[in-house]
């Protein structure tokens, strides 16, 4: 994952908050879904992305790539943090879960979302509904719970490829 690309993207979407907030991204491997700390709230959402297998070079897309925010405004400083889910090769035994690679136009959509939530969850603002699709790709194969991170965990939207 381009931790890089994350903070500038989000540095770029959190500039139209309030000028005297500063918001900053932490990236959270250990980020638990739907238990987040008093004053934090959440947002799950799920992504496109492609995985790359580091054992065989096997690559896959898939559309259940989920993505779990946890943000907190305190004080003028605003916080979010975020865990990627991962897959794992189908392939191989015992292949590591593997890290997403999210195009920019999807992170892009994604932190879009993201401070419309903190729009609405940390700003009390009425957005109404806004909805804009994220680039989806062909997916060939039916989605794998047994090599999705989310699956396991029981937080992934699997109702489709």
């Amino acid at each position: 994952m381009a931790q890089e690309e994350w903070t500038r993207i989000f540095q770029i979407k959190t500039n139209d908050l309030r000028p005297e907030d500063s918001w900053h991204i932490e990236f959270d491997e250990n980020l638990e879904p739907n238990r987040p700390n008093l004053g934090w709230n959440q947002y799950i959402r799920n992504t496109s992305a492609r995985f790359e297998c580091t054992k065989c070079g096997r690559s896959w897309p898939s559309n259940r790539v989920m993505v779990v925010f946890y943000m907190r405004l305190m004080d003028g400083q605003g916080v979010v943090k975020v865990r990627c889910y991962r897959q794992n090769c189908k392939k191989c035994n015992a292949a590591p879960m593997e890290e997403p690679s999210i195009e920019s136009d999807n992170i892009n959509i994604l932190l879009e979302k993201l401070v419309e939530k903190i729009r609405i969850k940390c700003y009390h603002e009425d957005l109404g509904i806004i909805s804009r699709p994220f680039r989806s790709f062909d997916v060939n194969n039916p989605h794998e719970p047994a090599h999705c991170e989310a699956c396991i965990q029981g937080i992934c939207t699997n109702n489709s490829n």
